[in-house]
């Protein structure tokens, strides 16, 4: 998370705002299944901006080391392509058989799509924002301590 981001979409005052509106409104997926994900970029110029990345993540949240697979990313740069892309444009691909999303305990997996802008200025300003994949139910176990 860099500029202005909280980790879930929003930001802070003065950062941009990225909107994204998936074609499930529900924000949940089968494995395998199309994801389309549109996006909107308000409260910055498109001169401003010297590259877009769009991608589709998973990442692990927890206990131990975290881990992060990249399932789709295009960066675009230059003119022509940041006006295709700016402010508005979409993300459309298919979605793997797994990891699906979880919600443990001790480990929790998580899927976004996640929209990241590098400005002229040298900064740049990331935004997430989840979706599951897969319908696994909460885990409800505690963890107890070892003596």
């Amino acid at each position: 998370m860099t500029d202005g981001e909280d980790g879930c979409g929003t930001t802070r005052l003065g950062a941009p705002k990225v909107g994204v509106h998936f074609d499930h409104p529900d924000r949940t997926y089968a494995p395998q299944d199309s994801l389309t994900a549109a996006y909107e970029v308000e409260g910055v110029a498109v001169a401003d901006i010297r590259a877009i990345e769009r991608s589709v993540v998973w990442y692990t949240e927890g206990k131990g080391e975290e881990d992060l697979g990249v399932h789709h990313f295009d960066r675009l740069e230059g003119a022509a392509a940041l006006r295709a892309a700016l402010p508005a444009g979409s993300v459309s691909l298919r979605l793997p058989p797994s990891p699906l999303s979880y919600e443990g305990v001790v480990v929790k997996i998580r899927w976004c799509v996640r929209i990241r802008l590098f400005f002229t200025a040298g900064r740049d300003y990331v935004s997430e924002h989840v979706f599951d994949l897969g319908d696994v139910p909460p885990s409800r176990g505690t963890v107890e301590r070892l003596a």
